[in-house]
């Protein structure tokens, strides 16, 4: 199936964008910076598009984009893994 034919199928929606304020751990946010830039998207678009297929328990990721994230991960030494999550502290 073409990008023209999925697009077809799922036409674009528009939506209201808003400016915000978020803190995230550093190296972190280099690993979603990369694999944004990896699919030539905005941090905005991959970040989106992340959390809608996890509101709907769909994994975000195929098997080639987390050999991409693992990459990046050790380039960043990214060493955080889901079993940290809620427990990150500020130093």
């Amino acid at each position: 199936m073409t990008g023209e034919e999925k697009l077809s199928l799922h036409p674009l929606r528009k939506v209201e964008r808003v400016q915000t304020g978020v803190r995230i751990e550093k190296r972190l946010l280099k690993v979603l910076k990369g694999l944004a830039e990896y699919h030539d998207m905005t941090l905005g678009n991959m970040i989106e598009g992340i959390v809608l297929h996890a509101f709907e328990g769909k994994a975000p990721f195929s098997e080639k984009n987390l050999e991409k994230i693992k990459e990046l991960k050790s380039i960043y030494e990214l060493d955080l893994t889901s079993q940290d999550s809620h427990k990150l502290e500020e130093s």
